[in-house]
């Protein structure tokens, strides 16, 4: 089960990043950021409270307190990132970037967690990392206009004159 739930989280992050995008290019990344969040807090405290584990606050001890203070910090600092990434540039090449963070998560759970790497895992890693960089560095496909340009037809709507084609 946990494999249907990793693969649908998955595709409701892609979904996220393609309307993120698209929200991006009318709205400030920051201000989009702030709205997400806004009801990222309303689902999450939502889901708390439909499960009554409200009084479970009172049993989480200091150290597991600092540790979700900074991962929610660090959470907040990658999403800010991500939305200024998106800005400037194309979800399909940023958004396989971002993903490198497989890279460092089976990294950091080898380390810290002492999680095992078998063969498979330190190669699919290697591959995924390899696709999204390569994904993230390849020129990006011309736009249709750009593409009718290149032709050596001018634009449509324009004469010969303006084109420079006879000058």
């Amino acid at each position: 089960m946990w494999i249907v739930l990793a693969l649908l989280a998955a595709l409701a992050s892609a979904s996220v990043v393609t309307l993120s995008k698209a929200a991006i290019k009318d709205v400030p990344p920051s201000l989009v950021f702030a709205i997400e969040a806004v009801l990222i807090l309303a689902v999450a405290w939502g889901t708390v409270l439909l499960q009554d584990l409200l009084p479970e606050i009172g049993k989480i001890e200091r150290k597991t307190w600092l540790v979700l203070v900074v991962a929610g910090v660090l959470t907040a600092a990658s999403s800010l990132l991500v939305f200024r990434a998106l800005s400037m540039g194309d979800a399909s090449r940023v958004s396989p970037l971002t993903n490198i963070t497989l890279v460092f998560s089976v990294t950091m759970a080898a380390v810290f967690l002492k999680e095992k790497l078998t063969w498979q895992v330190v190669l699919g890693t290697a591959l995924m990392a390899a696709g999204a960089i390569l994904i993230a560095t390849t020129k990006p496909a011309a736009k249709q206009e750009e593409a009718n340009n290149k032709n050596g037809r001018p634009a449509s709507g324009t004469t010969i004159y303006e084109s420079g084609i006879n000058s």
